[in-house]
């Protein structure tokens, strides 16, 4: 973070118009085991939202692709989406509109998500977000492929594979790659890890191409050092490195002096994490088997979100 508020060049993205300060091609390790060596990387010098972590990392696992799970358990990270791409339609000529579009709050709209369930099966829908991509690849003969569920169970049978990878990274529906119909409607921002046993631990390594060093990465961090203690307990074994390599990270200048602030505290000591014993497979993992032990943070630093990536209905930046 440092270094691209010091050193970071210059860009403004021409699909919001923020500028930001970025870097190409960095990498940081956190030793998952316990301390004193190690410790569960939920960092410290702001308070994280653990409680979205927790909820969107099972959403993901799960393999769901609707909001409405997150919006009844109070998360509201993903409303931006759905939200967006309902008023696309709302704000069409009323020619084109049609009566399923009537015009409302962003308020308005996660209360009908919440509330209405035929509302949220039309409205709340990611198709193609990360949990579908984990747990339902698309294959071409119309299979949903378990990329998830088939890397643990590689690494169970051959604890050496070094094939274990699970990607969202699908050409077919994003930018102008994809059918403007069929275009993805939100960034794939991390989009590929790799699971891996070595002495006898789970490691993860993720890659992630475009990353918000101050406002997305540390959640990111957390959600995947969790991932890999959940994995490891569904091996019955120990988590061993969390590795997360960046392609492009950045800071935006509307969070230059947030990050000074959070810069200028004295880190603590990681959190333990621990995953219940009843966890054995995908199916038996819940976001009450998790338990967080010895998280004291610094205060939480607020800092306005930009939805990045956006794509309007005519497969343009919006």
């Amino acid at each position: 973070m440092r270094e691209c508020i010091e050193k970071g060049d210059r860009q403004v993205d021409k699909g919001h118009g923020k500028a930001h300060h970025g870097l190409f091609g960095r990498q940081i390790r956190f030793d998952l085991s316990d301390p004193p060596t190690g410790g569960f990387p939920l960092l410290t010098t702001k308070r994280v939202y653990w409680k979205g972590v927790l909820h969107e990392l099972y959403w993901f696992m799960s393999g769901q692709t609707n909001i409405r799970y997150l919006v009844e358990s109070d998360v509201h990270i993903w409303d931006d989406y759905p939200y967006r791409i309902y008023m696309e339609h709302a704000n069409l000529p009323a020619g084109r509109r049609g009566a399923a579009y009537p015009k409302m709050t962003k308020e308005e709209f996660i209360e009908k998500v919440k509330t209405d369930e035929a509302f949220a099966e039309k409205h709340g829908e990611l198709p193609r977000i990360y949990g579908e991509m984990w747990r339902a690849w698309p294959a071409k003969d119309g299979r949903g492929i378990d990329q998830l569920g088939w890397a643990i169970e590689e690494l169970r049978q051959d604890p050496g594979c070094h094939n274990a990878i699970v990607t969202s990274w699908n050409p077919e529906y994003l930018y102008t790659m994809a059918k403007p119909e069929e275009a993805n409607h939100f960034p794939i921002c991390h989009n590929m890890y790799q699971l891996n046993i070595k002495n006898e631990k789970v490691s993860l390594q993720l890659y992630q191409r475009s990353a918000d060093i101050f406002l997305g990465v540390p959640f990111n961090i957390a959600s995947y050092a969790l991932l890999a203690h959940i994995v490891a307990k569904i091996l019955g074994r120990e988590a061993g490195e969390f590795v997360h390599t960046f392609g492009d990270v950045h800071i935006y200048e509307d969070h230059m002096d947030a990050a000074r602030e959070q810069l200028a505290r004295e880190p603590k000591a990681f959190p333990k994490v621990r995953i219940d014993d009843s966890v054995t497979s995908l199916d038996t993992f819940a976001p009450d088997k998790v338990i967080l032990e010895g998280y004291e943070p610094h205060a939480a630093i607020k800092a306005p979100l930009t939805v990045a990536g956006f794509r309007d209905l005519e497969n343009k930046p919006n």
